[in-house]
């Protein structure tokens, strides 16, 4: 079982000059092969996303533009982070709660995942989470 100490902040390389930033992200950035990458964009501010845990899949994700904050929580501890630069992102073990919510306007979400989408990983009922974390 992930704890909240598995869920970390990663830094994304990036370089500078007279024309900009760039960041990179290659295969020993992330400690996971991607399998999938996907993105969150015009979700209204009073919205939140996310609201499941997974059973296999790892997830980084990335404020591209704008900012959100990410609610974790492993079944006895909850912690909020706020996400607005870009070169960082925010790793998620399997068996993490996660929301995002508090988007500001403009805001993109980009998640890295370690799987292909498979809705029966997928935990989407906080009780059914929290008895699988006490058990």
């Amino acid at each position: 079982m992930s704890t909240l100490s598995n869920v970390k902040l990663i830094g994304i390389p990036k370089m500078h000059d007279e024309r900009g930033f760039l960041a990179v992200i290659e295969k020993n950035t992330i400690p996971f092969a991607i399998k999938r990458v996907y993105y969150l964009y015009d979700v209204p501010s009073d919205s939140y996303r996310g609201g499941h845990a997974h059973k296999e899949q790892h997830s980084v994700i990335i404020a591209l533009s704008g900012s959100f904050e990410v609610l974790v929580d492993d079944g006895k501890t909850k912690k909020r982070i706020m996400l607005n630069k870009p070169n960082l992102g925010l790793l998620i073990p399997t068996q993490i709660w996660r929301e995002i919510d508090n988007f500001s306007s403009g805001a993109v979400c980009l998640v890295l995942a370690s799987t292909e989408y498979n809705e029966a990983e997928y935990i989407r009922d906080y009780d059914d989470f929290k008895n699988q974390c006490l058990g």
